[in-house]
């Protein structure tokens, strides 16, 4: 992997140093240069690109537009995170050469300031509740823990620095198909970046093919005041060496449940302001179950409230609400993400976005521009890192010729809350609206054996069904391990399985996926009249 972070400027109507570049590189390759207006390039005849402690200048990689037969495709990838990575090690698979440029820290959100620290501090927050409080108090004896939040945060970004170095700064260090620019990059044209270094100066770099994968950032709300706050995204939140004794969250879906219950088990007093109900637009029933459970641990779940006015005074946040004033010492805002589109001029590129700056893309990934393509959280794929690792697989297909699409029939998705919530294909209501007359069960969990054997019956599963055929056509869950079992349903959903196909499978004893076939059961049996693993 070539980096580069510091270039020499150039002339603005012959690029001099480029083309005074010397035609042979360290590694012995050889250099083609080309001259325009406002635009300086330098393409290698071949793919082996490697890290050089000495150099006369920095070299520009790139493309002039006039590739060689001969030549491998070049691919300019815009972002590091999981749609990125992903495409940058199938385009080099497949032959072709990338440039990848990344403006921030390599790795993106997930394993940087999304997925990998959240789950550490969610698991965390879950062992630090289990010492205080479980339904084995009367023979294990509990005791509130000390919680040092600056020791848990040194270990947490600890684990997330080995995680990045091993999955993403190490694997595009080996390979030396990828060169890295650390730069900002905007669109010149279709054909063409511009990228503004890090290290100072602008290149021009043309490609054959360009994936955009800036992901998305924190989006917040137009509440008067809240400008003008000391207020925390998640990024803030889990980077936080301290536990506020008062938080209040403004969101209803993932980040802001997932958060709201672990800073209260790690000390805070939560109150969660929700502008409908908790996850409104999932099956009503698990935002009902999420909010009695949060209730239950001492969380404040105020639906159908907005504040209409923050301020900050004397070192603590004041919201205005219907319900009165709330006060806190933090306040989180967790109420979506927004595509980092803003800056790419994707106007000179002729890709088309949405009102709000999101990608239009179809199912191969295809922008509205010939040969541009994009994944991930900016375009209008569901908001998970594994649908955009996949989306991006399948853009580098595409842009290296081949005709791969992305099916999200069966798509699981998990909230790490605790209990779990996780789903995947159509709720009974979605499944109605796309034309289906649908069939449903909700199993509670106390007929479930795993979650009577770990005294706690908190949730369900819920199966949807199309009524003619039986075929299942959406999970809907809240228990413990719910990611987990999920995937069977997702499976089942892809191969087109019944309820009945479901039910008659073998699942082992004691699990909880075993409450996906005890589900199915429920179309044809009372299973409360089984014996524990009747079949």
């Amino acid at each position: 992997m070539t980096e580069l972070k510091n270039t020499e400027t150039t002339c603005e109507s012959c690029a001099a140093p480029a083309t005074q570049a010397p035609t042979k590189l360290p590694d012995s390759r050889a250099l083609e240069a080309s001259c325009a207006k406002d635009n300086t390039t330098l393409a290698t005849s071949d793919a082996t690109s490697h890290n050089h402690s000495e150099r006369t200048r920095e070299q520009i990689v790139g493309n002039s537009g006039t590739r060689h037969a001969d030549s491998p495709l070049h691919i300019a990838v815009i972002g590091s995170g999981g749609a990125a990575m992903a495409a940058a090690l199938k385009a080099t698979e497949q032959g072709a050469r990338v440039t990848l440029i990344e403006r921030g820290t390599i790795g993106g959100t997930c394993v940087n300031t999304g997925c990998v620290p959240s789950k550490i501090l969610i698991r965390a927050a879950q062992v630090a509740h289990v010492r205080t409080s479980s339904p084995f108090d009367a023979g294990i004896s509990a005791a509130a823990p000390r919680i040092l939040r600056d020791r848990l945060l040194t270990q947490q970004q600890k684990r997330v620095e080995e995680l990045r170095h091993t999955k993403y700064e190490a694997i595009l260090a080996g390979n030396p198909a990828i060169t890295v620019w650390h730069g900002k990059a905007r669109f010149k044209d279709m054909n063409a970046l511009v990228v503004r270094l890090d290290g100072g100066g602008e290149r021009v770099l043309a490609f054959d093919r360009c994936l955009i994968a800036t992901g998305a950032s924190a989006a917040v709300p137009p509440i008067p005041g809240l400008q003008d706050t000391p207020y925390w995204t998640s990024t803030q939140a889990l980077a936080s060496a301290t536990i506020p004794p008062r938080l209040v969250v403004i969101g209803a879906s993932v980040v802001a449940a997932e958060l709201a219950q672990a800073f209260a088990r790690l000390g805070s007093h939560v109150t969660i302001l929700a502008r409908s109900t908790l996850f409104s637009r999932e099956d009503p029933a698990i935002g009902e179950a999420l909010t009695a459970i949060f209730r239950d641990e001492g969380i404040d779940v105020l639906e159908h409230t907005q504040a209409s006015e923050v301020a900050y005074r004397d070192g603590e946040f004041v919201l205005t609400t219907p319900q009165g004033e709330r006060r806190a010492d933090r306040l989180l805002v967790a109420t979506g993400r927004t595509p980092n589109t803003g800056s790419l001029n994707l106007g000179a590129a002729g890709v088309k976005t949405s009102r709000h700056g999101v990608i239009e893309i179809d199912a191969g990934m295809h922008t509205s521009a010939p040969h541009l393509y994009a994944a991930g959280d900016c375009t209008d794929q569901p908001q998970f890192v594994y649908v955009a690792a996949a989306a991006g697989i399948r853009a580098a297909l595409n842009m290296t010729g081949g005709e791969a699409s992305l099916d999200l029939t069966a798509m699981p998705a998990v909230v790490f809350t605790d209990p779990q919530v996780a789903t995947v294909g159509l709720s009974e209501q979605a499944a109605r609206q796309a034309g289906f007359e649908t069939d449903s069960r909700t199993l509670t969990l106390d007929n479930v054996p795993r979650a009577l054997a770990n005294f706690d019956t908190r949730g369900f599963i819920k199966l949807v069904a199309e009524a003619r055929s039986g075929r299942l056509l959406g999970v809907q869950a809240v228990a413990e391990q719910a990611g987990e079992l999920i995937q069977s349903a997702a499976l089942a959903i892809h191969t087109g399985m019944t309820v009945e196909d479901l039910a008659d499978q073998l699942f082992p004893y004691l699990t909880m996926v075993e409450g996906l076939k005890l589900a199915a059961q429920t179309f044809h049996k009372d299973v409360r009249q089984l014996s524990c693993c009747a079949g």
